[in-house]
């Protein structure tokens, strides 16, 4: 099952949005942006790019979450269906098994 991404975003620019989750800050300045730890990408990139969608502004000294940003950030996301580890091995090994 693939993993859909929520309002168009990246995971480079969610992985953004976490890091003020995590740290409950409101603004971060560049250096710090530029810092948070990627899979892949990363830089100041993907915050400019939340900056032109409304989750963040840019302010003198880096970026400031908006409520736009907050709003997101505060939903507890959980997967739609519950599914034992077993079930999901399962599906792994034989995806044409009827699993549900």
């Amino acid at each position: 099952m693939p993993i859909i991404l929520p309002n168009g975003l990246t995971t480079q620019e969610i992985r953004v949005l976490q890091e003020f989750r995590l740290r409950n800050t409101e603004s971060f300045s560049l250096d710090a942006i530029k810092a948070i730890k990627h899979p892949f990408g990363g830089g100041d990139a993907p915050a400019l790019s939340l900056a032109g969608k409304g989750y963040l502004e840019a302010t003198g000294e880096g970026f400031a979450i908006t409520q736009k940003g907050k709003d997101f950030i505060a939903v507890d996301a959980k997967p739609m269906f519950e599914e034992s580890s077993d079930t999901a091995a399962q599906t792994v090994e034989n995806p044409e098994a009827d699993t549900v």
